[in-house]
């Protein structure tokens, strides 16, 4: 008779993603995910197989909940420039309140990952696809409304809002606490809009 699970996949993910986020792919051994889902191995490795696709498996799960975040804030928005700068004021206060310096779990294992290992690739280039469309459809939204300049292209400001959002993220990961720095940042990113 088979065993029956005796944990929930969804919360050992979530587990997962906070080990691996804090501590990046190279930095988690096995051993620190057996101690931090509180899992025996041979439970680990029969539900999730190895390290690297419990580590793709957490970042998809990651990806998923940060897209629909974002998607539902700008899609139920009466004033995207106002939402947007909402997130990024988030994003800032994050990185300046967190201990730990997480920075973003996709930017940092685009960065670690994605030049050696083609799932994760695909995945950090699904994500930058999926937050491209998301951003661009607010963008669109925002200029209809009279939120946003008409002066550039739609698309154009997506790219440039994704990016200078992750960068904001990947500054972060790098101890930055000056907060008019981050400040800076924002400011001249809403400028443009």
């Amino acid at each position: 008779m088979a065993r029956t699970k005796e944990f929930n996949e969804d919360k050992a993910l979530d587990k997962a993603i906070e080990i691996f986020w804090h501590k990046g792919y190279n930095g988690t051994s096995a051993q620190d995910l057996v101690t931090y889902l509180g899992l025996s191995r041979s439970s680990l490795y029969d539900t999730f197989g190895d390290k690297q696709k419990l580590f793709s498996k957490s970042l998809q799960r990651y990806q998923k909940q940060a897209q629909e975040t974002v998607k539902d804030l700008l899609e139920k928005s009466d004033n995207v420039k106002k939402t947007l700068h909402d997130i990024f004021k988030q994003a800032v206060l994050e990185s300046l309140e967190n201990r730990i310096t997480k920075g973003c779990f996709m930017v940092n294992s685009s960065v670690e990952l994605a030049m050696h290992d083609e799932e994760i690739a695909k995945i950090v280039k699904d994500n930058s696809k999926t937050m491209e469309e998301v951003f661009t459809n607010a963008v669109k939204k925002g200029q209809e409304a009279g939120h946003i300049s008409k002066q550039q292209d739609a698309r154009g400001l997506a790219r440039f809002i994704f990016n200078s959002y992750s960068g904001i993220r990947v500054l972060a990961r790098t101890g930055e606490r000056d907060k008019q720095v981050y400040d800076d940042i924002v400011k001249a990113v809403f400028s443009i809009l």
